[in-house]
């Protein structure tokens, strides 16, 4: 059975807020790059992704975050990770993206 990936997205002004919650996997990975790489072109600002309800991501995952924010950085933006639960905290921090991400709360 695939997972399950729901997006809450808000605007305010021109920053853009979006709440992620499931699973980025295998199966869920092409509709986060569509939505990231979306947020990317169409925002003003800075991006902030709220990771309170996202419950496991994997290296596909991660690959999708580190091209979204390659391609906000190139737009002069940046890509803000708030709430993030311990085990995704973990691999930010195994992988050094701790150091690359913008990470609140």
């Amino acid at each position: 059975m695939a997972s399950e990936l729901i997006f809450r997205e808000e605007k305010n002004g021109e920053a853009i807020n979006v709440a992620i919650s499931g699973e980025v996997d295998i199966y869920t990975s092409q509709k986060l790059k569509d939505k990231l790489y979306s947020l990317v072109d169409e925002s003003k600002s800075d991006i902030r992704i709220d990771f309170k309800d996202l419950t496991y991501i994997d290296s596909t995952g991660l690959g999708i975050l580190v091209g979204a924010l390659k391609k906000a950085r190139q737009k002069e933006k940046n890509i803000i990770i708030s709430n993030m639960r311990e085990n995704i905290n973990k691999l930010f921090l195994i992988t050094g993206l701790d150091k690359l991400f913008m990470i609140e709360g």
